[in-house]
């Protein structure tokens, strides 16, 4: 094994590695509490905007950073969030408030940024409505629910200077950074090809029949700017199979390894085409967003390929060991590896923590750096940014060119896979007025971004 520097990093872990992120979390906190005695940072309150599972996990590792605080928890649906706000009063002076209006927090000018973590369709008007109310962001992936939408969110942000950061946390992880440095020293060679794979397990979507909302569900809020329709709890419970609220598991998982992947290469512009083929194969469902997409993507000096699916139960996301501990994941078995294809030398990199490793013929590893779950350092970076100002890892503009792989994607799967040629000036296909009737969804009343922000 070679003893190039850029194999410097190693994270050997202790057990107790299931609620590894949370722990992570505490334990930064905990050096930063050390780091602040003397000097106690400037205080941030906080508000939750979708108190879920991964809103939650936010929430609890964020309160634990020196002087920040929840003072709201908001959701739609009655008492969700309530175990929430019981952990939160073990770890701050008081607990939050909850509320089902965000309006309420974002009204508040004790409240200096909000956390939001709703289904995909309500990020941006969430985003623009925060930054009106001059409040700092950190938005949940996939950012945005189209083209358009992302554009009105970068827009927000540079007219109300604020901070946006989006959860793509690959952005904040060293390993990311040296995968970067490591790419553009040359070792690698020109680079001609890129894969990214998002091979998940999964099952067959069934129809569920509509019927009346659950007590305490504010449904006409749940939908927000998507269309009105009577309740369904495959929406509610599981949107990810339609266009109006989520792009699919595209935009689910895959959203990570895409913007990971542009980061290590230097963050290129939009490409200059996407085509996607594929469709219900595995199961023969009748879901809107299809099963399986195969995509290219033309960049001019290479090539970049996605291949996402739910159905290979034999692929695997990488594990607990592998995300926060020292072991290296079996490659062509790993569901969500990046394949970058050098003149040179071959670049297998993990998201969440698994890190990169470089090989040349018969498989031999040259090169290596290993990572460790980025949640550690991307929530801390934030919380930094709103106190500094400066812009944050995983700043909205460069976010947003990452989330419209996902629309270029699923715009061409939607026009009846079709090549599609894209204007990355303008953000506008130049050959399909079909294409360019995406790019803006068809808000409801009361629920609209503006053209002019």
């Amino acid at each position: 094994m070679s003893n190039h520097p850029f194999t410097r990093r190693r994270f050997l872990e202790s057990s107790g590695q299931t609620a590894a992120s949370l722990a992570a979390g505490a334990a930064l906190a905990g050096s930063s509490r050390r780091l602040h005695a003397q000097t106690p940072p400037d205080p941030v309150v906080l508000a939750l905007i979708g108190a879920g599972g991964r809103g939650s996990a936010h929430a609890m590792a964020m309160a634990q950073l020196p002087g920040v605080k929840f003072k709201y928890v908001c959701d739609i649906w009655k008492d969700r969030g309530a175990g929430l706000i019981g952990e939160l009063a073990k770890v701050q002076p008081r607990p939050p408030r909850r509320i089902s209006d965000m309006r309420v927090a974002l009204d508040d000018p004790e409240v200096k940024a909000v956390v939001i973590a709703t289904p995909e369709h309500w990020h941006a008007l969430a985003t623009v409505w925060a930054c009106q109310a001059g409040k700092d962001v950190y938005v949940e992936k996939n950012p945005s629910n189209s083209i358009w939408e992302g554009r009105k969110m970068i827009e927000a942000a540079r007219k109300y200077q604020r901070i946006v950061q989006v959860g793509f946390q690959n952005r904040s992880g060293p390993y990311a950074a040296s995968a970067r440095d490591y790419i553009a020293s040359g070792k690698l060679g020109r680079i001609v090809h890129v894969k990214v794979y998002n091979m998940l397990d999964g099952s067959k979507w069934e129809p569920r029949p509509d019927g009346p909302p659950p007590e305490g569900l504010d449904w006409d809020a749940w939908l927000g700017p998507a269309p009105e329709v009577p309740y369904n709890p495959g929406r509610h419970l599981d949107w990810h199979p339609w266009w109006d609220y989520k792009g699919g598991t595209l935009a689910d998982d895959a959203s990570h390894q895409l913007d990971l992947a542009r980061m290590v290469l230097g963050d290129p512009p939009h490409p200059g085409s996407a085509l996607c083929l594929g469709g219900n194969h595995a199961f023969q469902s009748q879901r809107e967003v299809p099963e399986f997409q195969s995509i290219s993507f033309d960049y001019g000096d290479f090539t970049m390929t996605c291949e996402s699916g739910n159905a290979t139960g034999y692929m695997r996301k990488f594990p607990g060991e592998v995300r926060y501990g020292s072991q290296w994941p079996h490659w062509p078995t790993s569901a969500t590896r990046i394949e970058i294809y050098g003149t040179r030398a071959l670049m297998y990199l993990g998201r969440h923590g698994c890190g990169w490793q470089v090989a040349v013929e018969g498989g031999k590893v040259i090169d290596q750096d290993k990572g460790f779950f980025p949640d550690k350092w991307h929530q801390p970076n934030f919380i930094e940014c709103v106190r500094t100002r400066n812009r944050p890892n995983a700043d909205i503009e460069q976010a947003h060119h990452s989330a419209c792989l996902v629309h270029l994607a699923n715009s061409s799967y939607r026009v009846g896979r079709k090549q599609l040629m894209f204007d990355g000036a303008t953000e506008r296909f130049t050959n399909s007025e079909e294409a360019n009737a995406l790019l803006k969804p068809a808000y409801r009343k009361n629920y609209r971004i503006p053209d002019a922000v």
